[in-house]
């Protein structure tokens, strides 16, 4: 009886052990980049799915800030707002290739999706034709430039009728004067657009911008005013800082004219970003501090863009960066309140918080949180993917570990 009991639970316990390995075996592990990718699909199918489907004004819900400036004139522009932020945000993955079948899968429907969504933005026979002319219409063309810049599988596969329709929707928003601020920059972005597909284009709109912001804008240690003065917020990051690259970028193709300034960027640059890192909290919080701060993650759209172009000071590991821009992707994106029932991004910063909203804020403001998935644009072989994950500043600091320093950049203009 005893010999039968024994021989029993060892039959019992091989059963255990041997469904034991086969779950390890079959149990998905999900990595970083998943993670990214399942947050940028949850944020952007939405507004990419339905304007494919021309159905983006009938389906985007527009939530207006309580003090909004212009309320009837915000809501027609929310939708250019949200598309323009969007795609710039995720052009560098759908210009990419690779990854899993899931990626590519999940690549190719957004391929599927990009040129009708575009088709349907700059068709006047279409019921989601944005508004292109205006103020904030400059902004939000601007971003949906910059996205055609990242992305140039999509400005191959549109077909010739829409190309044109693209350049006279954008050729359109030279009659707004930006105001003297990043402003400039959103003129010479869409200028840069025109430079790098060999389309005529304002240089002048260009070299503006590029003067003011590297003859008399500058104010230390890696940051830029906005205009004449110097403002505590992020916009370093969400404009100013990635769209400086992307024109210097494009426009040192053509001409030589900036190669000083070039060179002074790179070390402002390389700067910022380690601001930027050291910004980041152990928990992916950062300061609450400036307007648009409902941008959510946005705000680390340089931190992001330097990581997509290998730009990183040697002082930060890819994986570093990684490691903390994770953490901040699910502190500003993980709360089930970040959304509304339908999908759609609410107002607020880590919930819903319309009191965070300035008077220019809309549905469609929120979608530059996209902005942060840009290193997807890099192979999943890439260190930023590959490498092990690895503690940022903070993390480091606040465990007691030793870090470096913190020094501030002198740099004579």
């Amino acid at each position: 009886m005893k010999k039968t009991l024994v021989l029993a639970f060892c039959s019992l316990l091989l059963t255990v052990l041997m469904h034991a390995q086969d779950h390890a075996k079959t149990k998905k592990i999900v990595n970083d980049r998943e993670v990214w990718l399942n947050y940028m699909d949850k944020i952007a199918r939405p507004v990419i799915s339905t304007l494919a489907k021309d159905e983006l004004k009938e389906k985007m819900p527009v939530i207006l800030a309580k003090n909004i400036d212009n309320p009837d004139n915000r809501r027609s522009v929310s939708y250019l707002e949200a598309f323009g932020r969007t795609f710039s945000g995720i052009a560098s993955w759908v210009n990419g290739e690779g990854g899993t079948k899931e990626e590519i899968a999940l690549r190719n429907q957004y391929r599927e999706w990009i040129p009708k969504a575009i088709s349907n933005a700059v068709n006047p026979a279409a019921k989601d034709y944005m508004k292109w002319e205006g103020g904030q219409p400059l902004v939000d063309a601007s971003f949906f430039a910059l996205g055609l810049i990242r992305c140039p599988w999509a400005w191959q596969y549109l077909d010739t009728l829409v190309k044109r329709q693209v350049v006279q929707a954008l050729v359109s928003t030279r009659s707004t004067v930006p105001v003297y601020s990043n402003w400039l920059l959103f003129s010479g972005m869409i200028e840069a657009f025109f430079c790098r597909y060999d389309l005529p284009y304002d240089a002048v709109r260009i070299d503006y911008g590029l003067k003011e912001f590297s003859q008399h804008w500058y104010t230390g240690d890696g940051m830029f005013g906005d205009g004449m003065q110097f403002h505590l917020d992020y916009y370093n990051s969400y404009v100013i800082q990635p769209y400086l690259a992307v024109i210097l970028e494009t426009i040192s193709k053509k001409r030589n004219s900036y190669n000083n300034f070039i060179s002074r960027f790179d070390r402002i640059s390389k700067r910022y970003a380690e601001i930027q890192e050291r910004m980041i909290s152990t928990d992916g919080s950062f300061p609450v501090t400036g307007r648009s701060i409902v941008y959510r993650a946005g705000a680390f759209h340089h931190l992001a863009d330097m990581s997509l172009r290998k730009q990183l000071p040697a002082s930060l590991k890819p994986s570093q960066v990684r490691s903390a821009l994770t953490a901040v992707i699910r502190k500003t994106t993980e709360s089930p309140s970040n959304f509304d029932k339908a999908g759609w991004l609410n107002i607020g910063l880590n919930g819903n918080q319309p009191g965070l909203a300035e008077f220019y804020i809309t549905t469609g403001s929120l979608y530059l949180s996209t902005e942060v998935f840009l290193p997807l644009g890099l192979p999943d072989t890439d260190d930023f993917w590959s490498a092990p994950a690895e503690p940022w500043t903070s993390v480091k600091a606040w465990s007691g570990q030793d870090v470096p320093a913190d020094h501030a950049l002198d740099i004579n203009f």
